[in-house]
């Protein structure tokens, strides 16, 4: 079992930056790929990025390359997602995941069903 705490969300003006922090429990957080997600009210859950169990390969979906980066500290058991020039269009809640490597090899990295375990969210809100 791995439990999932997110940090960091809050309120930003268009523009700014904002580090988001999952803190994971358990001894095998470094065995874990680690995503984060977000979901805007009405949508549907999106994926955001994605950090492999090394951080050698990290991916990003579209629109959010060269402002979002992902990040992990194995030895906190801790993954990052710094975000930087937000816009309006980034406001949601931002969930962290963690899943096994067969089933995001399998699945694909970019699915939430991938992935095994889920935080509670934390609120970003960009204001233009």
């Amino acid at each position: 079992q791995v439990q999932l705490v997110e940090s960091g969300g809050g309120l930003v003006q268009a523009g700014g930056s904002l580090r988001l922090s999952c803190a994971a429990s358990g001894r095998t957080f470094s065995t874990y790929i680690m995503g984060w997600f977000r979901q805007a009210p009405g949508k549907e859950r999106e994926f955001v990025a994605v950090i492999r169990r090394s951080s050698s390969n990290t991916y990003y979906t579209d629109s959010v390359k060269g402002r979002f980066t992902i990040s992990r500290d194995n030895a906190k058991n801790t993954v990052y997602l710094q975000m930087s020039s937000l816009k309006p269009e980034d406001t949601a809640v931002y969930y962290c995941a963690a899943g096994g490597e067969y089933f995001i090899d399998t699945y694909g990295y970019g699915s939430s069903s991938s992935y095994d375990y889920w935080g509670q969210g934390t609120q970003v809100t960009v204001s233009s």
